[in-house]
């Protein structure tokens, strides 16, 4: 049997996988009809597993219209001794009263399922090490191990059975120390051998989309080679110099920033005045009227952490916003708004729907933001979305230029300067990479191009050592 080439990109948001045979690269079909497969996992209370798109179809279709009902935990049992009255009078038998401890209400009653999306950012957290599931505790291994099943039983039903892998992973994980990357690569490489891969090759994500370039690109002219990979999690940059059929590392960089970071300032920007942020609350007090703001930064973080949103419709929250829907005046329908998405568990679905702006604000200069959920509709135009995420560009820029001088050169001796991911497709992007490097900027499979190089990289035994 032929040699074969494996590479298995699994992303924050999106997964691909990529077979090469030495002349040709292919992706490998993870969907019915799509080679990219969004990075879920859903597990209802049977602790039975979907993922993919089956995950987060699952997750809409559970939460639909659903109204979240909180209830609350028991976290114990208090028992006394009863003495009760005997038959002439006196002292009876000693028996037990047990009566259970409630908590707050945090259990989601009609919660059919959980749905993760997103965990390869907590990988190299040692702070997180178990989320619960219906009152079982899962490791992060345990919750991203189906889907790499998954991907591996794709793989092998399109390419036979496979030894071993070239598998991506960024030069920098999100964490909170030195140790980060790690635990993430311990973590990552224990699921990867729970899905059945036992030959594992690490590989860094901006170096295998380079490998890929340069493959389909051989007689691109240049000497170095400049990578930025900007996806839903991280950022990272490499730089490769070329030696005749093969190259060299120069410098590898990177930074806890993606795309997700930026749907969240979105959602604070966009949607967090139209869901009451800002807003006056009127209450009767004891001898006068009290006006105050409404206390919204209680709701802030819950509401852009889609997964725990839910965890909203607890009477301490729920309350005040019914209260001031109660109270009439003038915003009124920003808090009915906020009633919806808490009781409707609809978060997930306003990040879906800021991810689609977001997208369509790369291809045109102004895009509307529609949720009719919640009979909302914002016209956003690039330039306001690019003001939004003025931080976050600064942050790219400085990380650009650091690449740049940890390689030991400067913006004129890069040749050739590569974009890809989901994020590098923003125009703003596109606008600090060509500012820097003018006429050197190409463009290449933002979405497949890790898994690509990552095949060819298997293929060739190419490594890479930290």
């Amino acid at each position: 049997m032929s040699r074969k080439g494996i590479g298995i990109d699994f992303g924050t948001s999106n997964s691909a996988a990529a077979v090469f045979d030495g002349e040709q690269v292919r992706l490998i079909q993870l969907e019915q009809a799509d080679a990219i497969i969004p990075s879920a996992t859903y597990i209802d209370r049977a602790l039975t597993a979907k993922t993919g798109q089956l995950a987060v179809d699952q997750y809409i279709v559970d939460n639909t219209g659903r109204t979240v009902e909180m209830v609350p935990e028991v976290i114990g049992e208090t028992s006394q001794f009863v003495e009760g009255a005997g038959s002439d009078g006196g002292p009876g038998e000693v028996e037990t009263a047990t009566e259970k401890v409630y908590g707050a209400a945090v259990t989601d009653s009609s919660l059919q399922g959980r749905l993760f999306r997103g965990t390869k950012r907590l990988l190299g957290d040692e702070n997180v090490r178990r989320l619960m599931v219906f009152d079982h505790p899962f490791r992060l291994v345990a919750l991203i191990t189906p889907l790499l099943l998954r991907i591996r039983q794709s793989v092998e039903a399109d390419a036979g059975t496979i030894a071993g892998a070239n598998l991506g992973y960024p030069v920098n994980f999100e964490g909170r120390d030195a140790f980060s990357n790690q635990l993430a690569l311990s973590r990552l490489g224990e699921a990867f051998g729970y899905a059945g891969i036992k030959q594992q090759h690490f590989y860094p994500e901006p170096i295998a989309a380079a490998v890929s370039f340069l493959h389909s690109n051989a007689q691109a002219q240049g000497e170095t080679l400049l990578c930025l990979d900007f996806g839903g999690g991280t950022l990272d940059f490499c730089v490769l110099r070329r030696e005749g059929p093969g190259f060299s590392v120069v410098a590898t960089h990177g930074i806890g920033l993606g795309g997700d970071h930026l749907d969240q300032i979105l959602y604070r920007s966009l949607l967090f005045p139209e869901l009451g942020k800002g807003e006056v609350w009127r209450r009767r007090g004891f001898d006068r009227e009290i006006e105050t703001r409404f206390p919204f930064e209680d709701f802030e973080d819950l509401l852009v952490n889609w997964a725990v949103t839910y965890t909203l419709n607890q009477n301490k929250y729920t309350t005040p916003v019914l209260e001031r829907i109660a109270a009439g005046g003038s915003g009124v329908h920003k808090f009915e708004r906020l009633r919806d998405v808490i009781q409707h568990n609809l978060s997930y679905l306003l990040f879906a729907r800021i991810k689609e702006l977001k997208a369509e604000l790369s291809v045109k200069e102004t895009a509307t933001l529609d949720v009719p959920e919640i009979d909302l509709q914002i016209d956003l135009a690039r330039t306001e979305f690019e003001h939004m995420i003025a931080d976050p560009l600064q942050r790219v820029a400085r990380a650009l230029d650091e690449t740049v001088a940890k390689a030991g050169m400067t913006h004129q001796d890069i040749d050739i300067v590569l974009g890809t991911g989901g994020s590098s497709l923003i125009p703003a992007v596109k606008g600090l990479l060509t500012e820097r490097f003018p006429q050197r900027v190409v463009e290449h499979d933002p979405f497949t191009s890790v898994a690509c190089g990552l095949a060819i990289a298997n293929y060739r035994g190419l490594t890479f050592g930290k």
